[in-house]
């Protein structure tokens, strides 16, 4: 839930970050302390394949304390940890210090074709329990979020697809 996807105009802009930014706010405020932001930041000197994609991105090679890798305005919560990792996918050691290993996860945010689908796999492979919330995360296009969710069902039960609802009311 970071400038650089949820701005408008930006060229990494998720065209489903507004409606979806509300149910995420109302799934932080549910979660409370049991929140951990991640962040997607550009290494300082980008290697192997990093390389190239830079030259794609070049705009995105920025410092980590760059105002285009800060949470959106609405997610500023200076007393939830947050990880920031160099690559798409968030879990790593420092995550795994935070919620431990045999994780409940119960993911949200941008982009569902991208850092989402690669934390979510990589949690999963790991041993954690995942719930990724269909409307509260979204994808660069709507094919895009639908087929990272189709490929995440197939990895059930480690990982669920689920509504926000499912979690926020279980009956």
């Amino acid at each position: 839930m970071q400038v650089v996807f949820g701005q408008p105009g930006r060229p990494w802009f998720t065209p489903g970050y507004p409606d979806i930014e509300p149910t995420v706010l109302e799934l932080v405020g549910a979660f409370g302390e049991q929140v951990v932001f991640t962040r997607f930041v550009a290494p300082e000197h980008p290697s192997g394949s990093w390389q190239e994609y830079y030259r794609l991105w070049p705009f995105a090679l920025v410092p980590a304390d760059d105002p285009l890798y800060d949470l959106m305005p609405a997610f500023w919560r200076t007393d939830r940890p947050v990880v920031s990792r160099t690559t798409f996918g968030k879990w790593c050691p420092e995550l795994v210090g935070v919620v431990g290993e045999a994780a409940d996860l119960v993911m949200v945010g941008v982009s569902t074709d991208c850092c989402v689908l690669a934390t979510a796999l990589a949690a999963a492979d790991a041993g954690a329990r995942v719930r990724v919330i269909a409307d509260a995360t979204a994808g660069l296009t709507a094919a895009d979020h639908d087929r990272a969710l189709a490929a995440m069902a197939l990895w059930a039960p480690q990982i669920s697809v689920v509504m926000a609802g499912d979690v926020l009311d279980p009956r």
